[in-house]
């Protein structure tokens, strides 16, 4: 049996791929909370990596979701998924998974384990029967990907579907996978590498998610980012001059804009005419108003405030008064009390 490192290299393998090359960073970092057992089953069916063993491989806690309430994610449905996925390596013989179904009943079918060069790779094997019900509660199974004695790269196929108690099956199923399995014939090993460590002399480190925007992984879990680049993985950007109207500096020198708001520094309002009163601008000359005032600009006073300062220190002549003691001048009117008359209205 090989060492956690071993069994959490298969995750970080797969996983790394599958999240990083295939969907991104950010789409399958879930936290789970209904591990407990004493606790009633709660949610949908959820298929993962669990916390521990990707925490004791790369120093970082978090899950690996292929399955998350309900939901097959959108990388294994990617056409070029297979493609992208790197080779297993000799060192990993087998995978831990962890599932649940929650409080809906959930039915299973392995319905091909196959190894397509059985002279490198046998038939590869799972810890549960290969047809069953999903289970309620959290529990673990293994994939095992056993070499046969012989050095090569062998291909293997793993099939899933998973079915309702109707008989109707969770959309994305069924889970048709082909991927790739190395088998080394080596002198023997003096010791397993320290957890967070691969390679011959042990010196690799390993980080995930990897580090991103041409970061280093220089010890395990800690990436060293290129300037420009910050964050746990390099994935934050560092902007020389400060995002605007709250924007958020993704990338060196790029801001996401929140609603309402372009420009490099999010300097610039969608609404050519400014909002009124306290207003925030959510889209084209459209704005966002207090509960005090109304209308695309916030120019309007709502009758709740209108009834409680219903005069202004000077009466309004051609305007309507309002609670901050200004007028809002009706059209071709102008000045303070709108009492001058606009000579081209």
């Amino acid at each position: 049996m090989r060492s956690a490192a071993a069994v959490l290299a298969a995750a970080a393998m797969l996983a790394l791929a599958l999240l990083l090359d295939v969907a991104g960073v950010a789409l399958a970092r879930h936290q789970h909370r209904s591990g407990n057992s004493g606790h009633k089953p709660s949610g949908d069916i959820s298929l993962w990596i669990d916390q521990q063993q990707i925490k004791m491989f790369s120093g970082l806690a978090m899950e690996i979701y292929a399955i998350a309430e309900g939901r097959v994610l959108a990388y294994l449905l990617d056409p070029e998924f297979e493609n992208k996925l790197p080779i297993i390596p000799s060192e990993v013989s087998h995978v831990n998974f962890t599932w649940k179904s929650g409080v809906k009943k959930y039915y299973y079918n392995f319905f091909r384990l196959k190894s397509y060069d059985e002279s490198i790779l046998k038939t590869p094997s799972i810890t549960i029967k290969k047809q069953g019900r999903v289970p309620k509660r959290p529990k673990d199974f293994s994939i095992l990907l056993p070499c046969a004695g012989n050095s090569g790269i062998a291909q293997f196929g793993i099939s899933l579907m998973i079915e309702t108690l109707k008989g109707k099956p969770l959309n994305g199923t069924p889970l048709r996978l082909s991927l790739r399995k190395e088998c080394t014939v080596r002198e023997p090993n003096p010791g397993p590498c320290p957890d967070g460590y691969l390679g011959p002399n042990c010196k690799t480190a390993l980080c995930y998610p990897n580090c991103m925007n041409g970061g280093n992984c220089t010890a395990p879990g800690v990436c060293s980012c290129p300037p420009g680049y910050q964050g746990p993985y390099c994935e934050g950007g560092i902007c020389t001059e400060k995002c605007l109207n709250g924007g958020k500096c993704i990338q060196k020198d790029v801001c996401e804009c929140p609603k309402g708001y372009f420009g490099l520094r999010c300097e610039f309002s969608k609404c050519v005419i400014p909002c009124l009163n306290g207003g925030k601008c959510k889209g084209t000359n459209i704005c966002r108003c207090s509960n005090e005032y109304k209308g695309n600009h916030c120019e309007i006073a709502t009758t709740h405030i209108t009834s409680q300062r219903s005069t202004c220190s000077k009466p309004c002549k051609h305007g309507t008064c309002q609670s901050n003691d200004t007028c809002l001048c009706e059209a071709g009117w102008y000045g303070k009390f709108c009492h001058k008359s606009k000579p081209w209205a």
